[in-house]
């Protein structure tokens, strides 16, 4: 990250009893920068969220938001979340049913001395900017989910934070309102320049959103990068599954690794090779050849052929099944080895349950791990 930061988290570790579910946890995002936590439920990307916005004490390391302290275990500071000056948005909404829209809107205004014109110009300028200006006046229970959270999103926007914080904020919306919530969110940062602080457990969602991505397993930020460079370059066997789909071919590590050609060797049931598949990297530090070792590509990556095609770093496989899904073919295929992996197919390609199918993998989008 080169822009000036505007969050920053230096070792921060947060403990319940003799529990860690945040370990040395550090970060910047940048002034404008949407910056995603994704993870699997209970890995402490919320925990993580809650100390930034002060509804949790960390236990160790520090937190800075715009050059200043906010939370210091070592030193005895912990600046409230009223004081820190950042916007958040709850998974739940939060919207207080008694009020209207527009005085759920103004009342973080309120609370910091904002009235009268200065007051109500304000939030007349959120709500236009999400299209809900003729509801002001609408009780909140009389409103759909959608517009429930894009009044979350307006009062956590009215008083102009540089830093919004976003706690699955789509998860309860059906999926055709998630995708439109998604648009209208980034385009409003971009219109706007907020930084963002995104905590999801969906992949589409921080792919599609974010700058940059932390994945946290087990309390630990895994890897932190584009959403490109984490999708095409995972930094372990844990990021590699969690985003995306994979195809994994288990074999034994080929002859010439040693001379950066490396390559898994695949056997049958019977123990013998039966071919040799090449792959762009050679990250096996100290593994010798005859090693178990996996090759992993995305399933878009792979070239489906017929059997009897001409074809380089291919592997057979049998077709057990085909389903359905609208714009693609779901192939389950039984590799040469026994391996069971999941291909997406167009529709006219013409394939059969019962077809010997060849998978070219690319050399450049192939990868070795250790087994």
């Amino acid at each position: 990250m080169t822009q000036e930061a505007v969050l920053q988290l230096e070792a921060v570790t947060k403990r319940y009893g003799d529990t860690e579910v945040v370990t040395s946890s550090s970060l910047a995002i940048g002034k404008g920068e949407v910056f995603t936590l994704l993870g699997p439920s209970g890995c402490g990307k919320t925990t993580t969220l809650r100390m930034v916005a002060g509804l949790e004490a960390p236990s160790g390391g520090r937190i800075i938001y715009e050059g200043k302290v906010m939370a210091d275990p070592a030193r005895g500071v912990f600046v409230p979340p009223h004081k820190r000056g950042m916007g958040m948005v709850f998974q739940s909404y939060a919207i207080w049913p008694h009020m209207t829209v527009f005085e759920n809107i103004a009342y973080p205004l309120r609370l910091r001395g904002v009235a009268g014109d200065e007051l109500r110009g304000r939030v007349e300028k959120v709500l236009d900017l999400v299209g809900m200006t003729a509801l002001m006046d609408r009780p909140a229970p009389m409103l759909s989910g959608g517009q429930q959270q894009r009044v979350s999103l307006c009062r956590a926007l009215v008083y102009e934070p540089d830093l919004l914080l976003l706690d699955e904020p789509f998860s309860n919306l059906d999926a055709k309102l998630r995708v439109q919530m998604r648009i209208e969110v980034g385009l409003l940062q971009r219109r706007l320049g907020f930084s963002v602080l995104f905590v999801t457990h969906d992949q589409i969602e921080a792919l599609t959103l974010s700058d940059r991505i932390a994945v946290m397993s087990a309390g630990r930020i895994e890897q932190v990068g584009t959403p490109q460079e984490i999708y095409d370059h995972p930094a372990s066997p844990f990021v590699r599954d969690f985003l995306g789909q994979t195809v994994l071919i288990r074999g034994t590590l080929a002859e010439g690794a040693e001379a950066g050609i490396p390559g898994v060797v695949v056997a049958g049931g019977a123990g013998e090779a039966l071919c040799v598949v090449r792959a762009g990297n050679n990250a096996l530090n100290g593994t010798t050849t005859g090693s178990a070792v996996s090759l992993s590509i995305r399933p878009e990556d792979v070239v489906l052929k017929r059997a009897d095609q001409a074809a380089e770093n291919s592997v057979l496989g049998l077709v057990e099944s085909l389903v359905f899904v609208g714009d693609r073919i779901e192939l389950q295929v039984t590799l040469q080895n026994g391996d069971a992996v999941l291909l997406n197919a167009p529709r006219s390609g013409g394939w059969a349950a019962g077809q010997t199918i060849r998978l070219e993998c690319p050399v450049g989008r192939t990868f070795l791990w250790p087994a």
